[in-house]
């Protein structure tokens, strides 16, 4: 199996249900915090969603995948990712952010 082929089952397999679960909890907790008047909670909160695998997976599926202006090219001129290079985007952004 070729390395893309193994990073496109890999992209298929991700639970996107349980994924997008994670990151509506986490964003549904943020909010009580705030309306609690929990700012440093609020804080806590928004660094780990910020730090997400969840997030970021959502993220760039959303970005790559389900935004009406995916055919878009970039400024890197890139129009579409393949799944393999979807993955490393969320590992890249995953390592370094």
């Amino acid at each position: 199996m070729t390395h893309s082929a193994m990073g496109s089952d890999e992209w298929a397999a991700i639970d996107w249900k349980t994924v997008e679960k994670m990151v509506y909890r986490l964003q549904t907790r943020i909010f009580k915090a705030k309306r609690r008047g929990d700012t440093k909670q609020v804080h806590r909160l928004q660094k780990l969603l910020m730090k997400s695998r969840s997030a970021k997976l959502l993220s760039v599926r959303r970005v790559t995948q389900d935004n009406t202006g995916k055919k878009t090219a970039g400024v890197d001129g890139v129009k579409s990712l393949q799944p393999q290079q979807r993955l490393d985007l969320v590992n890249d952004l995953y390592l370094n952010g």
